[in-house]
């Protein structure tokens, strides 16, 4: 199912009920992968309850058989108020975003930096926690360890975007180049996490014989980001 497949049938579901469509995330900044990388899509109602969501139900069926996570769907009231929930993640959509229907929900939606901060937080050490539960299974096994970078990159590399804005910084589009920003700024080794990326797309894939070694510093630069954070809200906290 193409983009515009997914709005003639949402269109076709929700009729005078769906509001608008927003492509967000790697797809809409330009570092779709194809294969690799999923379509998100935000799309806003007017209402939603389970006769909506159950009218609609075949087309995220089917948007899912293509690959792509079921749109994320809310009323235009729980998205004009939810910014200090998901802080990271409207701050993602508002940077990157393309329009595939209706009008732009955008204006006076904005990003609380003390939010961001809370959010990223608990999110660094949730991301932390995963991954070292993966590397008690995986133990040498290189394959599981490659596996667990690839499953876990996409999250990076939004938890890398928040922190630089955090810091007041714009986060670069090419993910070996946000890499290598979040790695100055928080004093990690950014050479796993810009190697993952081509890996990512395609460019250069990590041997066998190097995801042992990559790995472990990929980890490190996680638990670099925790500490980072740490440090960092005490600060703040602190007279």
């Amino acid at each position: 199912m193409t983009l515009d497949e997914l709005v003639k049938q949402l269109h076709a579901a929700y009729g005078q009920n769906l509001v608008s469509v927003v492509l967000y995330g790697s797809a809409a900044a330009g570092e779709h992968v194809a294969k690799k990388s999923d379509y998100n899509v935000l799309v806003l109602l007017n209402r939603v309850d389970a006769t909506h969501l159950a009218a609609a139900s075949s087309v995220a069926r089917a948007w899912r058989e293509s690959g792509n996570p079921p749109p994320m769907t809310m009323t235009v009231d729980e998205w004009r108020h939810s910014a200090d929930v998901f802080p990271m993640e409207y701050a993602d959509i508002l940077e990157r975003h393309r329009v595939l229907h209706g009008a732009p929900p955008f204006e006076g939606i904005s990003v609380s930096n003390d939010d961001l901060r809370l959010q990223l937080e608990s999110q660094v050490m949730g991301k932390l926690l995963q991954l070292r539960q993966g590397a008690l299974l995986a133990g040498t096994d290189t394959k599981r360890q490659i596996e667990l970078i690839e499953a876990s990159f996409s999250t990076i590399m939004v938890l890398f975007r928040a922190v630089l804005r955090l810091n007041g910084e714009k986060p670069p589009v090419d993910n070996a180049a946000l890499s290598d920003a979040a790695g100055r700024l928080v004093g990690f080794d950014a050479a796993p996490f810009v190697r993952m990326a081509r890996h990512h797309r395609g460019d250069a894939r990590i041997p066998d014989g190097d995801a042992s070694v990559i790995f472990s510093h990929y980890l490190a630069g996680v638990e670099r980001l925790d500490a980072y954070l740490d440090t960092f809200t005490r600060e703040e906290r602190s007279p």
